[in-house]
């Protein structure tokens, strides 16, 4: 359930991101998903690719900085009131965001939001217990 996330701290400036994309073309990894965070002197991106490994290498080999980050990915209805129902869950369980970002899967019609929590462990449970459906990463990663 949990999903493997590339954090890269970039520089903010001309070409960086750029660059990052073309190493992760470079090395055949798709991205699924992507978030980009900035300030005026730097910026962290974050990915959900489809071979993290090689993506992880070929950002390393280039020499960026990069970390992994487990994540989950929910599936929210794609309606009205589909992602506030699934933050009042969060809530109830009394669970902090401390980000989160949101792409559409053509595949079922849905949206996903990829959450990062503190504790991902008791986030799983809260929603599961709130009936709210949890993306494998093996479907997230193969969108």
């Amino acid at each position: 359930m949990k999903v493997r996330q590339i954090s890269i701290f970039l520089e903010n400036r001309s070409g960086r991101l750029a660059s990052v994309l073309s190493e992760m073309a470079k090395a055949g990894v798709n991205i699924r998903a992507l978030s980009l965070a900035d300030t005026s002197d730097f910026g962290i991106l974050r990915l959900i690719v489809d071979k993290v490994e090689a993506g992880v290498k070929a950002l390393k080999d280039g020499g960026y900085t990069v970390s992994l980050t487990e994540v989950l990915a929910v599936e929210v209805p794609d309606q009205p009131g589909g992602l506030a129902g699934i933050l009042e869950a969060l809530s109830q369980a009394d669970l902090n965001v401390e980000y989160m970002y949101a792409f559409v899967c053509r595949a079922t019609e849905k949206a996903v939001v990829v959450f990062r929590f503190e504790n991902v462990t008791v986030a799983i449970e809260a929603l599961k217990a709130a009936g709210i459906s949890i993306l494998p990463a093996e479907t997230v990663y193969s969108f």
